[in-house]
């Protein structure tokens, strides 16, 4: 009998993290899902500390004033020793929310990854989130953005499924057409009860663009739930998206770990 294909997920951070660190953070996981190839790549915009706070709020205080001061020389100290580490994003929304500044970009690095290597599905978390539903929604209809095609083809078939976790729906121009009316790549949607980041009714309007889909809440914040019952779950789906799986949700304590660190929850709300 010969043994099943091992599947291989596409792994796409959070605004402020990185492939490096969202990789450790999903380290249970990953140790859940030993036959699951999971494929962190890092967005394209290196954050600078400017772009991680938001200063008029800081300078109402000297502590807080003086906290950023320290972030920024960390920040700085940990981007000249290992650039890896770098915080990353795969856009920065503009002040009304209107337009998502380097999208593009982004979807070019995740275009050329496709084109070497198949997937089975995507996850990703928070930003990550909102960009692998439009990757998701992108490859059912990849004529609507003709920057993705590659000598006028797709550069992959659609995807098996999507894994959104805090994830919300991009208001930008490139994702009107591929959101409309909706997209139908089978879609797990994690939503944080506690989540002030993206709040609950932010998660649910990205929610409404999926036709296919399945929605799970955890009792925790902005984070990728970790407790055993959520690993095993989460690894089963990534196995087999089509299974019959039992709700991992429950009234257990949150488990996760939170994001960005460093930084205040306000202000990332602000950039997302």
């Amino acid at each position: 009998m010969m043994a099943a294909a091992k599947r291989t997920v596409l792994v796409l951070h959070g605004y402020s993290q990185n492939a490096s660190v969202f990789s450790r953070r999903l380290g249970a996981l990953r140790k859940e899902a030993k036959d699951v190839d999971m494929v962190f790549i890092d967005a394209p915009h290196i954050l600078q500390p400017a772009d991680l706070f938001n200063s008029s709020q800081q300078s109402q205080s000297e502590a807080q004033s003086g906290l950023l001061s320290e972030v920024q020389q960390n920040q700085a100290t940990i981007a000249a020793t290992d650039p890896s580490l770098s915080p990353r994003a795969w856009w920065k929304a503009n002040a009304d929310r209107t337009k998502a500044v380097g999208m593009e970009e982004s979807i070019a690095v995740v275009r050329d990854v496709l084109k070497g290597r198949r997937f089975d599905g995507v996850l990703g978390f928070s930003q990550g989130a909102a960009f692998a539903a439009i990757i998701a929604a992108l490859l059912e209809r990849p004529h609507l953005y003709p920057d993705f095609l590659i000598d006028g083809q797709p550069p992959h078939p659609p995807l098996q499924f999507c894994i959104a976790v805090s994830g919300f729906r991009v208001n930008d121009p490139i994702c009107d057409p591929i959101f409309t009316p909706s997209y139908s790549t089978p879609t797990l949607h994690i939503i944080g009860k506690t989540d002030i980041v993206v709040v609950e009714e932010r998660s649910k309007q990205l929610v409404d663009m999926s036709s296919n889909k399945r929605v799970e809440e955890h009792e925790g914040g902005h984070f990728v739930p970790s407790k055993g019952n959520w690993r095993k779950f989460l690894a089963e789906y990534m196995r087999d998206p089509f299974a019959t799986l039992v709700s991992p949700g429950s009234s257990a304590p949150p488990s996760g770990t939170a994001t960005p660190t460093g930084g205040n929850e306000s202000a990332l709300m602000m950039k997302l």
